[in-house]
């Protein structure tokens, strides 16, 4: 039967090709893409050339993009939803701003005796609730391995996470995960984390301190690390992975332990 939604697709993608040298170079510099197959790596291809149609890329003087560079940020946004359907996972906003460096961001907080802080933060990233995402250019090139960091997958964690509303690390799930028992397991988690800090703030913690600032903050960073250093993230806290796995319906774990099987030398972490 004939799609009007396909027909859009197609024709998209056929005024839009990529090069398959191009795409190399993209997939040669992510390697926390290594072991996916033919069929997932050609849906991640097509679908990162419909995300740069769909969203508007603004630079700021200092960041130049071609189409490898286009493509690399939309890899790695798109590695998230690789099996995640044709939903619109991406509603929430229209427009990534990238910066070439570092930038301030006015911060405001209300301890617990009612008192406003404001204060200028540095940051590499930020989403805002019904508005853009931010990036600094640096830190998406320095994203896309097996070290823990992946500072495209932590914003869009955060965009996935505010389809419900504000932030506040849950996400909408599939009909077949319970709100209860992801909730439980999160909690548990975030609560040991903070533990650790509490009783040594320089503690060195298995995954990135940042977790424990909140609860929206904790299923941004253990994002990053599900598909960035999978083994951290399941040594740690191995039922947070298991609701992530059900989450975004990949395994990153079992590719990671698939490639260094087949490659003894594939290393991670250095």
């Amino acid at each position: 039967m004939w799609s009007l939604n396909a027909w859009r697709r197609q024709r998209t993608l056929a005024k839009h090709p990529v090069a398959a040298q191009t795409w190399r170079r993209v997939r040669e510099h992510l390697s926390f893409l290594d072991g996916l197959s033919d069929a997932e790596d050609q849906w991640l291809r097509e679908s990162s050339v419909l995300f740069l149609q769909a969203k508007h890329l603004t630079t700021l003087p200092g960041v130049e993009l071609h189409q490898e560079e286009r493509l690399l940020l939309a890899a790695q946004a798109q590695l998230p939803l690789l099996h995640l359907g044709e939903l619109n996972w991406y509603q929430g906003f229209h427009e990534i701003v990238l910066y070439p460096d570092d930038f301030l961001s006015p911060q405001r907080h209300r301890d617990a005796s009612g008192v406003e802080h404001e204060w200028n933060g540095e940051h590499s990233g930020e989403a805002w609730q019904q508005g853009p995402v931010i990036l600094a250019w640096p830190g998406v090139l320095a994203s896309g391995g097996w070290e823990g960091y992946n500072l495209v997958i932590h914003e869009l964690a955060h965009k996935l996470d505010m389809l419900n509303g504000d932030a506040n690390g849950l996400p909408p799930l599939h009909s077949d995960m319970r709100v209860s028992e992801w909730s439980a397991v999160m909690q548990k988690a975030y609560d040991d984390l903070n533990r650790q800090l509490d009783r040594n703030p320089d503690a060195e913690t298995p995954i990135d301190p940042y977790a424990a600032e909140n609860p929206a903050e904790f299923f941004a960073v253990t994002s990053e690390y599900f598909f960035s250093a999978p083994d951290l993230l399941n040594g740690a806290y191995p039922q947070v992975y298991q609701q992530l796995q059900l989450f975004y319906r990949q395994d990153p774990l079992a590719r990671l332990k698939q490639l260094q099987a087949v490659h003894p030398d594939y290393r991670v972490h250095d």
